[in-house]
């Protein structure tokens, strides 16, 4: 199965237009919405989805083409068999959130990020929290979002470092990566959210974000 093939089969020109403008034309589009997607690799990812070790020759063919559909066709393949990655996999992980990236890839490549986090605690102390310093914005991102869906199990102590490292910045992504992620952890712990903002210099952005669910 071919799959490559089958999205050029499927591609709409007027779509792809679109697609690009609204992705500020950072990339190209074939113009596969995300259900017609999801639809044209079902099959392909149900077979995929039986593979014993992870696929990296095919998730860095996927980001080798100029195609955006085609990067998220490997982190859709990622997901699919994210209990397979191990913390050795985390170089190569690091390489694909640093490889044309933009906030759609990097928030999806965030959620298995954060699993095999969870999965493998040490993964946190020996590469996410050097991603807190990295003059990358993406990695820094990652490190202040990770843990969006840890709820009880966050450590505030290393979200606490990924936002105070990262907070005094002009960076749209950062400051909205640090909002969000308190917005999500006041779910859980509204007093800590509530007292950290209130005790911390945070952008207007951030406090916007992080007090939604304050009140």
């Amino acid at each position: 199965m071919d799959i490559f093939q089958i999205f050029y089969n499927s591609k709409n020109e007027e779509n792809a237009y679109y697609m690009a403008k609204y992705m500020k034309d950072k990339f190209h589009f074939l113009g596969l919405k995300k259900p017609e997607r999801v639809a044209l690799s079902k099959e392909f990812l149900k077979l995929k989805k039986k593979d014993k070790e992870i696929d990296w020759e095919f998730i860095f063919k996927c980001y080798d083409m100029p195609e955006r559909e085609f990067h998220y066709l490997a982190i859709d393949y990622m997901d699919k068999v994210k209990d397979l990655f191990m913390p050795g996999d985390m170089g190569n992980i690091e390489k694909l959130i640093m490889t044309k990236s933009w906030w759609d890839t990097v928030d999806y490549i965030n959620k298995i990020v954060g699993h095999i986090a969870m999965k493998y605690p040490e993964v946190k102390d020996s590469i996410i929290r050097r991603w807190i310093y990295s003059d990358n914005i993406w990695l820094k991102r990652i490190s202040i979002i990770f843990q969006l869906k840890y709820k009880e199990k966050t450590d505030k102590d290393f979200l606490k470092e990924a936002i105070l490292n990262n907070s005094q910045t002009d960076e749209f992504f950062i400051n909205k990566a640090i909002g969000w992620a308190l917005r999500e952890y006041s779910k859980t712990n509204k007093e800590w959210v509530k007292d950290f903002i209130e005790n911390n210099s945070l952008s207007n952005l951030s406090v916007r974000e992080g007090s939604r669910y304050l009140d």
